[in-house]
């Protein structure tokens, strides 16, 4: 089971990445926090963010061995981009379907999901 969850949490980060470089850069931009932009504009924010899940997300199946440390820093990298989700709340900003203040709110409570799932599926055991 863990296996499964790591492999598919490897496909995830591998497809949002792309979607940052490619098809989804304006919808990501609105969970860009300002202090972000005081060092780089919202798109080159949203591009290293990009490059760093597919980093991560192929990370998960390239090295197996660290696949703990792996998931440690992903789970480091979901608690880092969390304060971008709680601007988008905060400042309404429109993304991704969340278009509403609910959708918004609700959207905040999947990352600690995120983290769990990467801690759990890098680790041995049953």
């Amino acid at each position: 089971m863990r296996a499964l969850a790591r492999w598919t949490l490897a496909a995830a980060m591998v497809f949002a990445g792309l979607s940052h470089l490619f098809w989804a850069r304006q919808e990501f931009q609105a969970q860009v926090p300002d202090v972000a932009t005081k060092v780089l504009d919202r798109d080159a924010v949203v591009v290293a963010s990009g490059v760093v899940e597919v980093m991560l997300g192929g990370a998960l199946v390239v090295f197996p061995r660290s696949r703990r440390t792996v998931g440690a820093i992903l789970a480091a990298f979901f608690v880092a981009v969390f304060p971008g989700n709680i601007e988008q709340y905060v400042k309404r900003r429109d993304g991704f379907r969340l278009d509403t203040d609910r959708k918004r709110f609700a959207r905040l409570f999947f990352q600690p999901v995120l983290v769990a799932w990467a801690l759990w599926s890098t680790r041995d055991g049953k």
